[in-house]
């Protein structure tokens, strides 16, 4: 038993420093300090919780626990070690290292700040000498740890859905949340007109939590849906695909089957290997839409799409530069391809009907798979996921066909979603 606390100490004290050392060397500071940060925080929770496992854990379990932990360290050692020379792995190395090792970094991340959480509970007990009840509440320390191992498994397959979208043409007044109807696992009864069938594909990620054939499989079963129009929005990559060029057109490869209604934009993960992202939406005939338009002609009317640049400054003056550069054409539905929901602020009052964005991951965390639309970024400035309104205008967040960094999708599952969407009394009611 001491040899595995010893080899544990061991293990985070590489992960540590020795990690990002290496990391400094071989790729440069930006990351050896990413690094750096990462552990330090994951390190600490993961340190507190192991030191506190003898108190309370059973002769027949500690054992049990100290190899988990070991594992768990040393899948993170390697996993980092894997990223200074970033690529795609096996699906082997992201079963056995790269899942338990992010899991664990996340789980530690985690505890930090529940431990943290946990003081305020535990302080008044410990103060007025309530040891039994100290010990009774124990086992929380491995709460982080159990949504971590869960997490693994809850994250790894978005969900499919039908959405259905109602634009109505009414004004909404100040930003609001709007309900939508989700089918999941029943087909809904047909509309009395035909909707507008979309299909949206949001931060899949490529990478460790989503490899190419898994996506290619999603967007397969997605195309088998005959949508009227495919929009991509954009984060395609992670940089383990950053460095394999392929990858983006193998996974999208279903997609030239309906090239003429597949459109994309970048999102602020495609700005660090445009090229490449270029190249894989090329190779199926996606048209990319860097502040440009298109107008498509679908069975249920004709849409206008307006792709926006992802910009990170400056972004209400991008954006009105751009809408007034392509202005709304008459008996189209105007549609704008965002990355970002939070820039939906800074459109111009009713300048389009529905906005699609992605890049929150729905939040990652909350309530979601309850029928509930809290997640932990309700109250921040990002929209989170689902249907919102400004005025006369709609913005839809996808919740991601994958994810990147942590695998921590707790009640927020991904979405492989086909959105039907009608406006007023016809599919196009002309404005």
């Amino acid at each position: 038993m001491d040899e595995l606390r010893t080899l544990f100490l061991l293990l985070v004290f590489f992960t540590w420093v020795v990690n990002p050392v290496y990391a400094a060397i071989q790729r440069g500071r930006a990351f050896a300090i990413f690094s750096a940060v990462v552990m330090t925080i994951s390190n600490t929770g993961a340190l507190a919780v192991h030191a506190r496992l003898p108190d309370w854990v059973s002769a027949a379990w500690l054992p049990v626990l100290e190899v988990g932990f070991v594992y768990g360290v040393a899948a993170a050692a390697l996993h980092y070690a894997h990223l200074v020379r970033a690529r795609l792995r096996p699906g082997l190395f992201r079963v056995l290292v790269s899942g338990p090792g992010q899991a664990f970094v996340a789980s530690g991340f985690m505890s930090a700040f529940w431990l943290l959480g946990l003081v305020v509970l535990r302080a008044p007990l410990a103060l007025f000498g309530f040891d039994e009840m100290l010990r009774w509440l124990a086992p929380l320390d491995l709460v982080p740890y159990a949504a971590g191992l869960v997490a693994l498994f809850t994250s790894s397959r978005p969900r499919s859905e039908v959405v259905r979208i109602r634009l109505d043409g009414g004004s909404k007044g100040d930003f609001t949340r709007v309900p939508v109807e989700r089918y999941r696992r029943r087909t809904p009864t047909p509309l009395a007109s035909r909707p507008l069938r979309i299909v949206q594909i949001a931060d899949p990620h490529i990478g460790p939590w989503l490899a190419p054939t898994q996506l290619r499989a999603i967007v397969d079963d997605l195309v088998g849906k005959q949508p009227d129009l495919v929009l991509l929005t954009g984060d395609f990559l992670t940089m383990e695909s950053n460095a394999s060029p392929q990858a983006l057109a193998e996974a999208l490869a279903p997609l030239e089957r309906l090239s003429d209604r597949c459109f994309a934009i970048f999102g602020n993960h495609d700005h660090e290997a445009p090229e490449v992202v270029r190249a894989g939406l090329a190779a199926n005939g996606i048209q990319l839409l860097v502040d440009d338009s298109v107008c498509a002609d679908t069975e249920a009317g004709p849409v206008q799409i307006v792709g926006a640049d992802y910009r990170r400054r400056d972004r209400e003056e991008h954006l009105a530069t751009l809408l007034a550069r392509h202005p709304r054409i008459d008996h189209h539905l105007r549609l704008l391809l965002l990355h970002d929901p939070s820039a939906f602020h800074d459109l111009p009052d009713d300048d389009v009907d529905l906005v699609l964005s992605g890049h929150t991951h729905g939040g990652q965390v909350g309530l979601v798979s309850f029928g509930l639309d809290w997640t932990v970024l309700s109250r921040s400035r990002w929209p989170d996921q689902g249907l919102f309104a400004r005025g006369r205008s709609h913005l839809y967040v996808h919740r991601g066909t994958g994810f990147y960094g942590f695998p921590l999708r707790v009640g927020v599952p991904g979405e492989a979603s086909v959105l039907e969407l009608s406006v007023g009394s016809h599919a196009w009611a002309p404005r």
